[in-house]
């Protein structure tokens, strides 16, 4: 049996029904259709992981999400994606709260305080989190943004810097390491 692609209008319609619709896995909305996203890959997974747990030696572990979160995310582009699923995620102490019945950041909330992407291999998926991710985090006024890039073992860092992102610095094993960032991510 062939299935009908669902066409929502706006970001409210997708809530509703998603909510209202059993859907299995995480979906990005784009131009209106639902788009499946692919299940994280091993490393990816395990990189967010080991990130999560130097993260919680700091932040209350409550606040740190990995692959979970949904972050509503202004359209700048036509293709772009109107939510997405950050890696790891640092929530702010008020999202509890707002989020008790679905893990959902929208654009009335105020921004997290951290959004981690794992860069995953393809020139498509390098300038989508370094561009049009970025963008739309820095619309969203989120303060801070790491892009970790596996293959590299690097970790770039990029800051809120008015209207745009600024490049804080470029992280990797062969750095000295950094105050900011005093821990290997790869072990």
């Amino acid at each position: 049996m062939t299935q009908a692609k669902v066409k929502l209008a706006s970001f409210e319609e997708y809530l509703a029904y998603s909510d209202e619709t059993p859907m299995e896995g995480r979906y990005e909305l784009v131009g209106g259709e639902l788009v499946a996203l692919p299940p994280e890959s091993e490393e990816n997974n395990w990189l967010a992981l080991n990130l999560r747990n130097y993260l919680i030696r700091v932040v209350p572990r409550r606040l740190v999400r990995v692959h979970v979160c949904e972050v509503q995310v202004p359209v700048l582009q036509a293709k772009d994606a109107a939510n997405c699923f950050p890696n790891l995620i640092v929530l702010r102490q008020e999202h509890l709260g707002q989020t008790q019945r679905r893990l959902t950041i929208t654009l009335d909330m105020p921004p997290p305080h951290l959004i981690v992407e794992v860069v995953s291999p393809g020139k498509t998926n390098r300038d989508r989190d370094f561009g049009q991710k970025c963008a739309q985090y820095t619309a969203i006024d989120v303060p801070e943004y790491w892009l970790i890039a596996p293959v590299a073992q690097t970790v770039m860092v990029l800051t809120l810097a008015g209207a745009s992102c600024q490049e804080v610095g470029m992280f990797s094993t062969q750095a000295r390491p950094s105050p900011r960032l005093s821990f290997q991510i790869w072990r």
